[in-house]
């Protein structure tokens, strides 16, 4: 089983348009991969406003995934932009859906 980073634009939005969206990503790459995945779970509802601290723990939960995907809009957040980064510096599968 493959395990699944999901990262997506978070800024300005509310914990249920994150979530919806993190379950459309979650189906899109089932489709993808043709196979179940564990889904690791980045989304951190508690968040605090200490952005780089939140990508610090999004980035250890990253180092274990094997498949990474991207939801829209990806390249105007700063933090997917250094996730994306990582998953091509550390040999990370990515999927655009």
């Amino acid at each position: 089983m493959k395990k699944l980073f999901i990262s997506q634009p978070m800024r300005g939005k509310s914990d249920e348009e994150i979530l919806s969206e993190r379950n459309r990503l979650i189906e899109e790459a089932e489709k993808a991969v043709g196979e179940d995945i564990e889904v690791l779970d980045s989304f951190f509802g508690d968040f605090d406003g200490n952005a780089l601290g939140f990508l610090g723990e999004s980035i250890g939960l990253l180092s274990s995934a094997d498949i990474a995907v991207f939801g829209e809009g990806w390249q105007d957040a700063r933090g997917c932009r250094v996730e994306r980064l990582c998953c091509k510096e550390y040999d990370i599968i990515v999927l655009d859906v």
